[in-house]
């Protein structure tokens, strides 16, 4: 196994424990700014994730937001009933659902949106512009790729 001069162990070199773990410090920083909106890390997730779509399928969003579709279909119930989301029938089959944020939704996620993004340039402060455009377009490629393959 290939060692790095500063790794020591095996989760110090391991590509998805170090992706956990980033991941993990890095939300649970923004974490704590949700609940004073009145939100739970899974509503974030899903108003995050529509506020710049059309509308997604319950599948597709459920991916997006990493929940397994029951769990989400519960979550999108409480938010359907606070007003935050709704529900889109298809015209010609109405198993066919879209989620869709509602301006109320829009209000409540707006100013977190702005919070997010002041929380991600103070995460990445230490790295140039051109080292974070790297970084993302790493992780989008990495996506991509193990999606496919």
């Amino acid at each position: 196994m290939r060692r790095t001069a500063a790794s020591s162990s095996f989760v110090d070199d391991y590509l998805s424990y170090l992706l956990a773990r980033a991941s993990h410090r890095v939300s649970r920083e923004f974490h704590a700014q949700l609940k004073p909106a009145g939100l739970s890390v899974p509503q974030w997730r899903v108003l995050a994730t529509l506020v710049d779509t059309p509308g997604m399928s319950l599948g597709a969003l459920a991916e997006a937001v990493l929940f397994k579709q029951p769990t989400l279909t519960k979550v999108i119930d409480r938010m359907e009933r606070d007003g935050w989301v709704g529900r889109q029938y298809g015209q010609r089959d109405r198993r066919k659902i879209r989620v869709v944020i509602t301006p109320r939704g829009r209000k409540v996620v707006r100013g977190l949106l702005v919070k997010a993004k002041a929380h991600e340039r103070t995460c990445l402060a230490a790295f140039t512009d051109a080292e974070i455009a790297k970084l993302k377009r790493m992780l989008r490629d990495l996506l991509q790729r193990s999606k496919n393959g």
